[in-house]
C-alpha cells in the first residue's frame, strides 16, 4: 500500500522556498499547494494557516523548527522502511532457497 504524501502549504515567501528546497534535497515527496490558490478559488484567506506549513500523516507542522523536526522523523521512517523493505526481499529468498532444495 502506497503511504500519503505529505501536503506543502507555501506562499511567495523566501520561507516556504527554502523548505520546499530542504524537502526536495531530503528526497522526501510532498504535495505542493500554494495558499494564494485557495483564497482566490475558494473561500478567502485561511487565517489559522501559516506558510509554510507541513500536513502529514504523523502530524501538522507550522513552523520551520517543527518542519525540521518533522524531515528528520520523515528520513528516518524512510530508512526503517528501506531496511523492513530489504529484511522482507532477503526472507523471500531463504524461502524460495529452502523450497528448491527440499526438492532434489
Amino acid at each position: 500500500m502506497k503511504q500519503r504524501k505529505p501536503i506543502l502549504i507555501i506562499d511567495d515567501s523566501h520561507n516556504s522556498q527554502r523548505i520546499k528546497k530542504i524537502l526536495n534535497d531530503n528526497k522526501i515527496e510532498f504535495v505542493e499547494y500554494n495558499i494564494k490558490k485557495f483564497e482566490e478559488s475558494c473561500c478567502g484567506e485561511l487565517p489559522t494557516t501559516k506558510a509554510p506549513s507541513v500536513i502529514a500523516v504523523e502530524g501538522i507542522y507550522k513552523d520551520e523548527d517543527k518542519i525540521k523536526e518533522y524531515i528528520k522523523m520523515a528520513k528516518e521512517n524512510q530508512k526503517k522502511n528501506t531496511e523492513r523493505q530489504n529484511n522482507l526481499t532477503n526472507n523471500k529468498k531463504i524461502k524460495e532457497e529452502e523450497s528448491e532444495s527440499s526438492y532434489w
